[in-house]
């Protein structure tokens, strides 16, 4: 079996907020990590991520460790993090080879023998299909190419039956529940795609569920109109939510509408926080990082939430805003565009390090991650390069 190995790319404007504390590796494309679908088609646990120094600390439940890039030897399987692959494993050659994704390199098969120093435009192409990432708002891109296949692919399973009391539009044999608990009154809209809930979600009477959608262990649907989205595990949501991502552990409890975002690990929104994901004329949506302006294409995009970003209540967002890791948002109900990592409301000031990790031992514990020595570094080297950014 080949060992694989993930290659992330340099830190950049185009990958905030998440460039601050996780690979590109660990965010979620579609239902999965991109790192899981990497290990989908190498058919092995990921060996490790090349990624920027300040990730080398990083830390999390099921990530392989993060080093500098280093020389490979076959057999090994290289793909680069911009990319989530979908479909099936390629067939390889006996020789080196590329894999190419409309004539762009993807990644490298390194066969016994052979080693891997560095991206190479040299090796047989081997077509492999899935989306090119951009950018992190390309996370969005990817969940609207990807889910439909992804939440299909689960229905090979089966699952429990349906709760007495739901009510089901579209195929039934669409709604695949895998351990979770399910109160009357929820209605479940299969038309558009299949509807996933993972062991041990909840969804509460009131909840109307549209597929395509991934909902992951452990999460709560606690009411209101949940759609077009990829729930990681152990989050909470509550209200309007279209065409988004949440990567895990994040928490929207309560109303207010969120389309087109990608809302990091451990974000918590407060109520009433709401994202606007569509210019009034209709255009394409620009992002502003730290100076630097960003095209992205897409007519739709709301926002991008760090990990650890939290939100006031009432908060209002304009259409493509960047929220950085660990930012606190408050002090005007309008925010701004581009909200540095740790900012402290509107002050200009930043979260310190001390109070960062305060507030982290008092919330992750709550879903029953403790805050280690390790996982503190890991935070603390996010800490120092947001900061410094």
């Amino acid at each position: 079996m080949p060992e694989l190995y993930l290659l992330d790319p340099s830190p950049a404007p185009v990958w905030a907020p998440f460039q601050f504390s996780r690979p590109v590796a660990e965010c979620r494309a579609g239902a999965w990590l991109i790192r899981e679908r990497w290990e989908a088609i190498a058919d092995a646990s990921a060996t490790a991520v090349f990624a920027a120094p300040h990730l080398h600390a990083f830390v999390e439940d099921g990530a392989p460790p993060v080093r500098a890039q280093e020389p490979v030897h076959g057999p090994a399987l290289i793909g680069r993090s911009d990319f989530a692959p979908a479909g099936v494993p390629p067939d390889l050659p006996a020789g080196p080879a590329r894999l190419v994704n409309e004539d762009e390199t993807v990644g490298w098969w390194v066969p016994t023998g052979s080693v891997w120093t560095g991206a190479t435009a040299e090796g047989e192409p081997v077509e492999l299909e899935g989306v090119r990432l951009h950018g992190a708002f390309d996370l969005v891109t990817a969940l609207e190419h990807l889910l439909v296949g992804d939440v299909a692919d689960f229905l090979r399973e089966g699952g429990d039956p349906i709760p007495e009391g739901s009510i089901v539009l579209g195929e039934p044999h669409e709604v695949v529940l895998l351990g979770a608990a399910v109160e009357p009154g929820v209605v479940f809209d299969t038309r558009q795609g299949a509807i996933v809930l993972e062991q041990h979600s909840y969804v509460c009477s009131g909840s109307r569920l549209q597929g395509p959608l991934y909902v992951g262990p452990g999460t709560e649907i606690l009411g209101g109109s949940v759609g077009g989205s990829a729930l990681g595990a152990r989050c909470k949501v509550r209200g309007e939510l279209t065409a988004s991502v949440f990567f895990g552990y994040g928490n929207k409890a309560h109303e207010g509408f969120v389309g087109h975002s990608i809302i990091g690990r451990w974000a918590n929104l407060g109520a009433g926080t709401t994202t606007s994901n569509l210019k009034n004329t209709y255009g394409a949506v620009r992002l502003d990082v730290a100076g630097t302006r960003i095209e992205t294409g897409r007519q739709f995009l709301g926002t991008l939430v760090g990990d650890h970003a939290k939100t006031a209540i009432g908060t209002l967002f304009p259409t493509g805003a960047v929220v950085g890791m660990g930012a606190n948002v408050f002090g005007a109900a309008n925010a701004p565009k581009d909200i540095p990592p740790f900012a402290w409301g509107d002050s200009g000031n930043r979260v310190s390090l001390d109070g960062f990790l305060t507030t982290a031992r008092r919330v992750m514990p709550r879903r029953a991650v403790e805050v280690t020595e390790a996982v503190a570094a890991a935070l603390t080297a996010a800490h120092r390069f947001g900061t410094e950014a």
